[in-house]
């Protein structure tokens, strides 16, 4: 098999992997599934990743790495919190129409009795948390919120929330998502904060110390 075979085929197994995983959910997915979705045969997905949760793993991987390299300039653009929140909301109805946060949903389940999944499905998610956290940092730096919290964390939260929210709002028909209302108002306190001036900065971070000592 020449490597330009190779490469076309493993990309559409991919392809398929993703799609099958949109289409039927994770309890849905098989080697036969996909095949036929990838329009090869299944003993294909054994000789190119050894295991169809390795293709699965390899695929979120993939194709959450695209997604992230498409919406990066955005996120470069941002120029504050509130303007985060908002921007994170767009291109999470941009990735929801697509059914890309669906695919993380559904992995993320899978993942939970799956080491392989588990991986594969945190290694992807770290791509969005990476984006994030850097974009977060770039917008606090100097600021009294980058001493007082833990920006690797909040990352990981503010993702979190904005896979979750699939889970927990999205199975209301009205289109609502409560969840990421709450963040845009979070979004609004945290850019009323960066706002204050130096003797209110420096009361907040007494105050905050001091319910540090006291837990």
């Amino acid at each position: 098999m020449s490597a330009a075979t190779e490469g076309t085929t493993k990309d559409r197994l991919r392809e398929a992997a993703i799609a099958t995983v949109r289409e039927r959910g994770i309890a849905g997915v098989s080697a036969r599934t996909v095949a036929a979705n990838a329009g090869a045969n299944q003993a294909s997905i054994y000789y190119h990743f050894g295991s169809l949760d390795a293709l699965l793993s390899d695929a979120a991987q993939a194709a959450t790495a695209g997604r992230v390299a498409a919406h990066r300039d955005r996120l470069a653009a941002v120029a504050s919190v509130s303007e985060l929140v908002e921007v994170a909301r767009s291109l999470h109805a941009e990735e929801r129409e697509l059914g890309n946060v669906t695919v993380l949903a559904q992995m993320l389940a899978g993942a939970q009795h799956d080491r392989v999944l588990a991986e594969g499905t945190t290694a992807a998610l770290q791509l969005w948390i990476d984006e994030v956290e850097a974009t977060l940092q770039r917008l606090l730096a100097g600021s009294l919120l980058e001493e007082l919290v833990d920006l690797p964390a909040l990352a990981r939260g503010v993702s979190a929330a904005f896979v979750g929210v699939e889970l927990l709002d999205g199975a209301e028909d009205d289109g609502e998502l409560p969840t990421l209302d709450a963040l845009t108002q979070l979004a609004g306190l945290v850019q009323v904060v960066l706002d204050l001036g130096p003797v209110a900065g420096a009361a907040i971070r007494r105050h905050v110390k001091r319910s540090t000592r006291d837990r």
